[in-house]
């Protein structure tokens, strides 16, 4: 039984929740997500609460359960309060910069990494701080995973782009013989 999936999902007045077959639409504003249950769950919409349930006993349809109640949760968060990722520049050299919808970011290569940003992200960049907003979890922590790529963290200086909130391991390095 799926703790997780028994919960209902709370969401205020403001937010229009429909639902055209499989497909479950959250809508607030201008903004609108989209989700897909692709048919392994059973939901019913009661005023501002969203209860699922197993379509059948088989363990995939369990696992489901509680899957989808997450997503749904994690998008009403989104729209009310929306997301945040922060991530660190660190190296000299190491810029980045935000123009219009393009992310701009010198990372030591030989070129400037242009990264479009899509919709739903905005970006901001402070010192050597960029700060990503978004009421999509999963774009938001797609594209943080995305610029982090460009140039992952090395162990021995810690240069390159890692999350705020990540700890990196360091290493000693060579050492001379005496």
């Amino acid at each position: 039984m799926s703790r997780i999936g028994k919960k209902p999902v709370e969401f205020a007045a403001d937010i229009k929740v429909s639902s055209n077959g499989d497909i479950l639409t959250f809508a607030k504003g201008k903004n609108s997500v989209d989700l897909d249950t692709k048919g392994n769950v059973d939901f019913a919409i009661d005023g501002n609460i969203l209860t699922f349930s197993a379509k059948s006993e088989e363990k995939a349809h369990r696992a489901f359960w509680g899957t989808y109640r997450s997503l749904s949760q994690n998008i009403v968060v989104g729209l009310t309060t929306g997301y945040t990722k922060q991530l660190e520049i660190n190296g000299v050299g190491y810029r980045a910069a935000v123009k219009g919808r393009v992310l701009n970011l010198q990372l030591g290569h030989s070129h400037d990494i242009n990264y479009d940003l899509p919709d739903s992200i905005e970006a901001s960049v402070e010192k050597n701080v960029i700060t990503f907003k978004s009421y999509d979890k999963q774009k938001l922590g797609q594209v943080a995973a995305e610029v982090r790529s460009f140039r992952p963290p090395e162990p021995y200086k810690g240069k390159g782009v890692k999350y705020m909130e990540e700890h990196i391991v360091r290493k000693a390095g060579k050492t001379a013989k005496k």
